[in-house]
């Protein structure tokens, strides 16, 4: 059967192929009313643009710039995978992914942006750190009309156009929520970050302390501990934290660095001991969820944040299409009676990209 077009939709509400048009591309001259029968008859009858075509008919050559740190590698590797699977399945559609690398959050980001800003990039994709001194730097290129889509954390009341990330709140609550009801003895939790000027590592920070008051007021919190995202200088900190009693009973490491942590922890004897939860899935973190030495991980789904976040822009580009401002994924919890689900796709993609989808 031939696919329905906006002719159809049009016909089979009554109202001219310019006023469909206008709806279903977001066009402000057309009323919420009209906008809302026709997206709804549009769905109904299973429409699907065909960005392709439109990219061709506009004979448009979309160049886009992507901004994301060289650490935590484990992270950001799929994150920028996600970006080009969702680049490569845009047949017909002439895009340019130009990769622009930094050394971690919160280090480069801004002068990297600053040195591109005379690049002509269509719209840019970046991991931001430091949101007050980002949003300066977001005003420059929104005004030279580069569209900017956030990705894996945020700056809120900024010019960017939308942010796509796991939810960071919901990450630290269900970490919180796992440590109640596995640690029952008075005693207190630490927690390693990444930096607290990122907004997706203090909101996880956020989730974590509202949920462990609520759920384990047995538990007092330590204050946080910022490992800049350098595996030297979590171990360094790890090691420091533990060589004084009493122990933390458990650790929440709420970005991917918590490799250098289970190390400090596996030389002290204390794993098992300390409960662990850590963040993401990759191939070194296995063997510590296999015995039992680690008790979770919050997988946030990096290829699936970064091919939503391409998805969006380009449609946008293309479509005229406004996304949500804020995409939020549900994070995974991962634990050893559901790793093989998540490490079967390990040998072919690296990491668990295919699952995420």
């Amino acid at each position: 059967m031939k696919p329905p077009s906006i002719k159809d939709i049009a016909q089979a509400l009554g109202v001219s192929i310019g006023t469909v048009d206008r709806a279903l591309h977001g066009r402000i001259d057309v009323s919420a009313v009209t906008r809302a029968r026709v997206l709804k008859k549009a769905k109904q009858l299973g429409y699907r643009p065909n960005i392709a075509a439109r990219a061709l008919k506009l004979n448009r050559r979309l160049r886009i710039g992507v901004y994301f740190p060289r650490h935590i590698a484990s992270f950001f590797d799929p994150l920028r995978a996600g970006v080009q699977a969702a680049a490569s399945a845009l047949t017909g559609v002439s895009v340019e992914l130009v990769f622009r690398t930094f050394p971690r959050l919160d280090a480069g980001d801004l002068e990297l942006l600053a040195a591109d800003i005379h690049e002509k990039f269509d719209g840019i994709l970046v991991t931001p750190g430091n949101p007050e001194r980002l949003s300066p730097a977001f005003s420059a290129l929104a005004g030279r009309g580069t569209v900017i889509v956030c990705v894996a954390s945020d700056v809120p009341r900024s010019e960017r156009l939308a942010s796509v990330s796991a939810d960071a709140h919901t990450s630290g609550a269900m970490a919180a929520e796992l440590f109640s009801r596995i640690i029952y003895k008075t005693g207190s939790i630490a927690t390693v970050t990444g930096e607290l000027t990122t907004l997706d590592h203090a909101e996880k920070l956020r989730g974590f302390a509202a949920n462990l008051a609520l759920y384990a007021p047995h538990l007092s919190l330590l204050p946080a501990v910022e490992s800049h995202e350098q595996p030297k200088v979590a171990y360094q900190q790890t090691t420091a934290l533990f060589s004084r009693k009493p122990y933390p009973l458990g650790v929440y490491v709420s970005t991917a660095n918590s490799i250098p942590v289970l190390r400090a922890l596996e030389e002290k004897n204390l794993l098992g001991e300390v409960q662990v939860i850590a963040t993401d899935l990759f191939p070194e973190l296995v063997p510590f969820i296999e015995s039992g030495k680690l008790l979770a991980t919050l997988y946030q789904r990096p290829f699936t944040q970064g091919k939503t976040a391409l998805d969006l822009l380009v449609r946008y580009l293309l479509e005229g299409v406004a996304p949500p401002l804020l995409t939020r994924l549900a994070p995974h919890i991962i634990l050893r009676s559901n790793l093989d689900l998540f490490t079967s796709y390990f040998a072919e993609s690296g990491s668990a990209a295919d699952l995420e989808d």
